[in-house]
């Protein structure tokens, strides 16, 4: 199969910095693919080359298998990339419908909404029910406003939008970081079943039982560039810790300690 989102030799400094040293990247139809990584690992940077938020210096990034350049955000909204951040990026004061609908409103037919520019704002409440009814989101009311819900509902409204509006792939940073037991729960129900929508999904977490729960595949990257791509079923979770540290190194399927006293306080 052709990756839905490709990346190959990424580099990015930043002066004697170097945050992507040739990082590689590929995302399969219908998975999801956790990214992880310690911190200063260069994921994060990955991330925002593939979805426009910074321009790498060197290095190609494939959409369907076309090389495309993705200047800016909003090109990557509109080659269908969409991103949830950790910070959610909702407008708390506006309801649920609003908040599906911002920055892509739409309008009465007619005079009403060339000349006079009324929003039709019974179609996009209509429509925001029809896709929180998809994912199975909850909520009494979509005239509510969103500082009313809890932290887990806010991010249920995050993913629908982002999955309303997302043609290739829907990004999901963090998104259980600031949750409880109970909503994390939520959270990952609803990544399942974009999932099972067809839709890809990229999550990069830090959060190793949640990665081993949901992702169908594992990106390791480590000093800026990809290690290893594995399947959670393959290696238990104190090996894939390892690998990310650098205590284990994968090569040609098989495990290679590379740091024995690291190893051992891993638990290997």
């Amino acid at each position: 199969m052709t990756p839905v989102l490709q990346a190959r030799g990424l580099v990015k400094r930043y002066g004697h910095v170097v945050a992507l040293d040739g990082a590689d990247f590929d995302l399969m139809p219908g998975e999801v693919l956790a990214v992880i990584g310690d911190n200063g690992a260069g994921k994060t940077s990955l991330i925002k080359a593939l979805t426009g938020a910074l321009q790498p210096d060197e290095g190609e990034i494939l959409l369907d298998g076309k090389s495309v350049r993705i200047r800016n955000p909003l090109e990557a909204r509109r080659l269908g990339i969409e991103t949830v951040y950790q910070e959610l990026a909702v407008a708390a004061s506006l309801d649920i419908a609003t908040n599906l609908f911002l920055g892509r409103e739409l309008r009465k037919p007619g005079l009403l909404g060339t000349i006079f520019r009324k929003l039709d704002k019974k179609r996009m409440r209509e429509e925001s029910a029809n896709h929180m009814a998809d994912l199975k989101i909850g909520l009494r009311s979509l005239t509510q406003p969103v500082e009313s819900l809890s932290g887990g509902q806010r991010q249920g409204v995050a993913v629908a939008r982002a999955v309303a509006w997302a043609r290739h792939v829907v990004v999901m940073d963090e998104p259980t970081a600031a949750l409880g037991v109970k909503e994390s729960g939520q959270v990952l129900d609803m990544i399942k079943r974009v999932r099972d929508r067809g839709m890809p999904v990229v999550l990069i977490s830090h959060n190793m039982p949640h990665v081993f729960e949901i992702a169908d595949r594992i990106h390791v990257q480590r000093l800026g560039r990809r290690v290893a791509q594995i399947k959670p079923g393959d290696h238990s979770m104190a090996e894939v810790v390892a690998i990310m540290t650098g205590a284990l190194q994968v090569s040609e399927g098989k495990s290679v300690v590379t740091d024995k006293d690291a190893a051992e306080a891993i638990g290997l």
